[in-house]
């Protein structure tokens, strides 16, 4: 049974960072793309992240630039460094196994305030 849970949430100022972090589990985590994908208050999954099996990673325009992503599959880990965040990048943040949040643990929430 695929369990992932995420970590590191918290409230920070515009400008600031922070590092979610997901933890694999029940299935062969370095066979599979891993994705980490939002949903802000009213609206629905939005993609963040991909980040292929051999580690190639890919990003929608409204992050890339600002996040990075990461594996080690040592660990079965997933990471998402996230920089000069916006407060539009308020939301509940999933790391998944699907680009639609198939898989997605109970999420961890990233507030942008000032």
């Amino acid at each position: 049974e695929v369990q992932l849970v995420e970590s590191g949430g918290g409230s920070v100022q515009p400008g600031g960072s922070l590092r979610l972090s997901c933890a694999a589990s029940g299935f062969t985590f370095s066979n599979y793309g891993m994705y980490w994908v939002r949903q802000a208050p009213g609206k629905g999954l939005e993609w963040v992240s991909t980040i292929t099996a051999s580690g190639s990673t890919d990003y929608p325009a409204s992050v890339k630039g600002r996040f990075t992503v990461s594996r080690d599959n040592a660990k079965k880990t997933l990471a998402l460094e996230m920089n000069s965040l916006k407060t539009e990048d308020t939301a509940v943040y999933y790391c998944a196994t699907g680009v639609t949040g198939t898989g997605r643990g109970q999420g961890t929430q990233v507030t942008v305030s000032s």
